[in-house]
């Protein structure tokens, strides 16, 4: 998807808050560490760095919500980060159930909370809640003594 792609389907999927430009899509696509995983109806946009990933936003056309097409783009994310990253982790608005359901399925659990964090064009700002999946089980660094 082109940047003006990624722009229109964002504006679409997110009309209660300032949808990302053509130009802020074109300079994050620019980074070596961004990464874009794509489906005809939607996107995810997603950056890792040092052994974390994080999904920087994730949009479905609204004509095609609730039909699979963001479930596919997370785990599209999540199978890409093999070998690459320990940690994956997002952020999702309080008053957005759906998708908050949605990661919680896929092993997301809320560890923060962001008051007020997402503003709204005609309503209060909502919280963020930041939600994390290990990837990886992590070996423990210390070395029992030999006995």
């Amino acid at each position: 998807m082109t940047p003006e792609a990624l722009a229109r389907v964002h504006s679409a999927a997110f009309v209660a808050e300032r949808a990302w430009t053509a130009q802020e899509f074109a300079a994050l696509l620019a980074s070596p560490h961004v990464q874009v995983f794509t489906h005809p109806a939607g996107f995810a946009l997603t950056r890792t760095v040092v052994g974390e990933s994080e999904l920087l936003t994730l949009a479905v056309d609204p004509a095609h919500q609730r039909q699979g097409v963001g479930r596919h783009l997370i785990e599209e994310w999540i199978v890409s980060l093999a070998g690459r990253a320990d940690t994956a982790f997002l952020e999702v608005a309080s008053d957005n159930e759906a998708a908050q359901a949605l990661y919680a399925a896929l092993g997301f659990t809320a560890v923060a909370r962001r008051p007020a964090y997402y503003a709204r064009k005609n309503s209060a700002a909502a919280d963020a809640i930041v939600m994390q999946r290990p990837l990886t089980l992590r070996q423990s660094q210390i070395q029992q003594p030999d006995r």
